[in-house]
């Protein structure tokens, strides 16, 4: 690599300084989270938390559900909705700024020496174009503000230690609040954190501050203040606060029992292989190179040893306070990267083991592993190395382009119950239609598309209702869920589309994926799994519907059966 450099007209190089390249794939970055936010519909997931904003905003109405996590997302995401209009787009803005965020703050990281700059810059650059990253910094969940708060709190903790100044520690009460406000598995991150900073501080790695008793006091008592402000709705509802955590534990511990998005516990490091597989490979060997010593700090300093006793001409003692100096500089930096990533070793190992074990498998869990893994891959960043890393970042970018920048359905595990791209031809014909009934239980994200005044023509029945009910009212559309559908209605054509869909490896029936895996690998293509709606469009507005009300039930009203608010 440095034969490679000295090609390159000296102009040139000096003005390739560290903090050119950083901003360089910083602005990467930046382009890959925000470009064409909106290019895709939203995810089943995101239209939900997008719904329950824009009620939060106009309503007032948001109270905790641990099956939709915690309040940050919703507060910021009305917030930007009051600023910005409700979109798609806007939507998706914040978790983008905030996929930014991470990589800026290796910068102060890099400053007080716990990464190397070779280091800092090829972490940015995979976490840059890391598809997961990507992908996942555009999309409105709560699994990217919990990442950002996870790194705040990395960064305040480890420069808290390092200084000794209250500021940090204010920081870290921030990043531990942010969390917690987010996800409710924040605190086997905290759980983390906390063995590897006892086991830091007994051995007497770092000496904490005289006034750290105060700092850890007022910390506490400022994460309590702002999670008891957000949970309990600005005051709204106190009573979550006693009730909240019960209710978290107990729905996060039958989500578990019952395996209801199972897999095994290597399942996110097949994802891994699939999305990230040069972090992965370079992450085993960073981890190696740390636990076998080779290139540990004791190795280096021998030598050096080595090369100063190895001299014929003694120095003299200018130069030797000169060196003693130099070593002094580069060994204490050197003790803060090796422990720095005698952290991230920790942190990625027992992420990797939680969420293995954990038996709710979601693609967007693999972010809060993959951020120690980016730092172990980077340990010890040779030139050999460094060269390796940035020609392998080839493979994440054809996977980066293809996840989140190809404006169709595609064969992806990261992509989980996403809604189809041809659910945009069933919204240009639903603004057509007069009257819709939505005869089904599976309807998301309609409710979001058509929210206000452009869903009063929707009915949601919420289920699946007799055909005599739809007869009742001259919908000019009917909605319904492809396996508890109508063979068909008197008076509508009918045409399936696909509402969402995933990737699908077990299901014979509409993949072959697991009888091709090599095959699969390259091409990311086949059959996906999907659940469909059926689509009745009135034939004919003009004329009258035929009767088909039973006699039995000749007098009844629509009304017995319940629309479900949205």
């Amino acid at each position: 690599m440095r034969r490679a450099a000295a090609l390159i007209p000296a102009g040139i190089r000096q003005k390739l300084s560290f903090e050119v390249l950083f901003f360089a794939i910083f602005a990467v970055a930046v382009v890959l989270r925000f470009a064409v936010l909106d290019l895709k519909l939203f995810h089943h997931d995101e239209a939900i938390h997008a719904w329950f904003s824009f009620r939060l905003l106009h309503d007032g109405i948001w109270s905790y559900d641990p099956s939709y996590h915690g309040p940050v997302l919703y507060y910021v995401t009305a917030g930007m909705f009051s600023l910005f209009g409700e979109s798609d787009l806007v939507g998706r803005l914040i978790p983008s700024l905030l996929g930014c965020l991470v990589i800026l703050l290796l910068l102060p990281l890099q400053r007080h020496g716990f990464l190397g700059r070779r280091e800092t810059l090829v972490a940015a650059l995979f976490l840059a174009l890391s598809p997961d990253m990507v992908y996942f910094s555009r999309f409105l969940r709560h699994d990217i503000f919990m990442l950002f708060f996870t790194m705040l709190l990395v960064v305040a903790l480890f420069l808290y230690l390092d200084t000794g100044k209250g500021s940090y520690a204010i920081l870290a009460a921030l990043g531990a609040a942010g969390g917690l406000c987010s996800k409710e598995e924040f605190p086997l991150i905290l759980a983390i954190f906390g063995l590897y900073f006892v086991y830091a501080i007994w051995q007497g790695k770092f000496r904490l501050p005289k006034a750290w008793k105060i700092h850890l006091a007022g910390g506490t008592i400022a994460v309590i203040g702002i999670m008891a402000l957000f949970y309990s709705s600005l005051g709204m509802h106190p009573d979550i606060l006693l009730t909240g955590p019960m209710k978290a534990l107990e729905h996060w511990t039958s989500m578990h029992e019952q395996c209801r998005l199972c897999g095994p516990p290597y399942f996110y490091i097949l994802l891994l292989l699939l999305y990230e597989l040069p972090i992965f490979l370079l992450a085993l060997y960073g981890a190696g190179q740390f636990l076998a010593g080779e290139s540990g700090l004791g190795y280096r300093l021998k030598r050096i040893a080595d090369r100063i006793r190895g001299r014929r001409e003694e120095p003299g003692m200018e130069q030797l306070v000169s060196l003693s100096l130099a070593q002094m500089g580069a060994g204490i930096r050197n003790l803060k990267q090796e422990e720095f990533t005698r952290f991230c070793i920790l942190w990625m190992v027992f992420s990797m083991a939680a969420y293995g074990y954990i038996g709710e498998k979601v693609p967007w869990l693999l972010i809060h592993q993959l951020l120690p893994m980016v730092f172990v891959a980077v340990y010890r960043m040779t030139d050999r190395k460094a060269l390796i890393a940035v020609i392998s970042t080839i493979f994440l970018v054809l996977c980066t382009w293809h996840v989140a920048f190809i404006p169709v359905d595609v064969n992806e595990p990261i992509v989980q119950v996403q809604n189809s791209e041809q659910m945009r031809e069933v919204m240009a014909q639903m603004q057509q239609a007069d009257r819709v009934a939505i005869s089904s239980k599976n309807y998301w994200p309609l409710p979001w598309y058509f929210r206000g005044d452009a869903g009063k023509n929707i009915s949601y029945f919420s289920r699946r209702v007799d055909e005599d009910i739809l007869y009742r009212e001259p919908y000019d559309m009917v909605i319904a869920y492809d396996v508890e559908s109508y063979t068909s209605l008197p008076g509508y054509d009918k045409r399936t589309y696909r509402l969402n869909y995933w990737f699908s490896w077990y299901d014979i029936e509409q993949s072959d994926n697991q009888f091709r895996v090599l095959e699969y690998y390259i091409l990311r293509d086949g059959k996906v799994g999907s659940m469909n709606l059926d689509i009745f469009t009135r034939v004919n507005a003009s004329e009258e519907l035929p009767t088909l009300v039973p006699e039995g039930l000749q007098g009844n009203n629509s009304s017995a059966y319940t629309h479900e608010g949205t």
